[in-house]
């Protein structure tokens, strides 16, 4: 009998130990970490003939000193930081975009001094008069760069910023993302509204190029966009939508708007009134379970305390009304974390 029971015994423990590689062979899904955020004029400390930066410069109206330059450069990396360190992400973002840049050099002198990672970066100039830009960069050691293109946007008088496009791989999955920062709404909405507009076409052109033949294919749609969800701009022109059923289907190639189920705060704040101006948008290929894609809950605009002034209602400026504030930017950032699928 007491060998029965140690032959069965060795029977189950060998079922377990057939099963258990089994398991342990299944890949736990990977993840890409990205973030967009405009980080209020990150400028150098230099004048730049060929632009409008003069207020940019230590005798400039806004008395922009190498010491501010550094706590600018501080606070930014600080961010990096807390995100690297926070329990939901445990790194740095995968991809970063910022908006209002000044140069190449200013943008790869603060991601530098982020410890434990080396980003490598895509920056085109653009002719937008006040000299900023979008800045983007990424980590080689969990995606490869595939291209990059920037595109102008037709306007009549002053050029604004160029929409970036740039292909990645991860883990031999291609996606690519499209980078905006939109007229702004300066003087008056309706009057500067055309100029969204124009944007909007620009941008919805390039993603149709890329989903043209491969429907779905894996597009991220980010930037500061001066406008709204509900906007013509956004709604219309671009195609998005709240409804993430709709945009599956992939009916007229449909954006899925990310804020549609995040129920926080909006990225910047206006006349006592929070706004979603700040937004990413996903291609119906990012939601069909495959390759690069996004499950629910996998978008955040990313706070904590210190990004916030004193009042605790509002982002904390690097200036306010041209006074300084020394804080980190008056727009908080946006984050998406997509999971690959292999």
């Amino acid at each position: 009998m007491r060998k029965q029971l140690s032959l069965v015994f060795l029977f189950f423990l060998g079922a377990l130990w057939l099963s258990a590689p089994v398991t342990g062979r299944q890949k736990p899904e990977k993840s890409l970490l990205f973030l967009w955020w405009n980080v209020e004029n990150l400028f150098d400390f230099h004048n730049d003939p060929a632009t409008e930066d003069d207020d940019f410069t230590p005798t400039g109206k806004l008395q922009w000193t190498e010491k501010r330059v550094a706590l600018k450069q501080m606070r930014i990396r600080h961010l990096l930081s807390a995100i690297e360190v926070h329990p939901d992400y445990g790194k740095y973002p995968d991809i970063v975009a910022f908006a209002e840049v000044e140069n190449r050099h200013i943008f790869e002198e603060t991601l530098k001094g982020c410890e434990g990672i080396s980003y490598q970066t895509i920056y085109h100039e653009s002719r937008d008069p006040r000299g900023i830009d979008i800045g983007l960069a990424y980590n080689p050691k969990t995606v490869l760069q595939t291209g990059s293109k920037a595109y102008s946007v037709p306007l009549e008088g002053k050029p604004t910023r160029k929409i970036i496009v740039a292909g990645f791989s991860a883990s031999g999955h291609p996606f690519h993302i499209i980078l905006n920062h939109w007229p702004s709404r300066s003087f008056d909405t309706g009057w500067s509204e055309p100029k969204r507009l124009a944007a909007a076409k620009v941008a919805r052109h390039i993603l149709d190029s890329l989903i043209l033949g491969h429907p779905k294919a894996d597009v991220i749609v980010m930037g500061d966009f001066n406008d709204e969800p509900a906007n013509h701009s956004l709604k219309q022109v671009l195609r998005s939508t709240f409804d993430a059923s709709l945009a599956r289907e992939n009916s007229n190639a449909l954006l899925y708007n990310c804020w549609s189920d995040y129920d926080g705060i909006g990225s910047y704040f206006y006349n006592n009134h929070w706004q979603q101006i700040d937004q990413i948008l996903l291609s119906p290929g990012m939601l069909d379970k495959k390759g690069l894609w996004v499950p629910e809950k996998a978008f955040r605009c990313f706070t904590f305390f210190r990004l916030f002034d004193n009042s605790g209602n509002k982002p904390w400026p690097t200036y306010e009304k041209r006074n300084y504030r020394g804080g980190y930017s008056d727009h908080l950032p946006l984050l998406l974390k997509a999971r690959i699928r292999e």
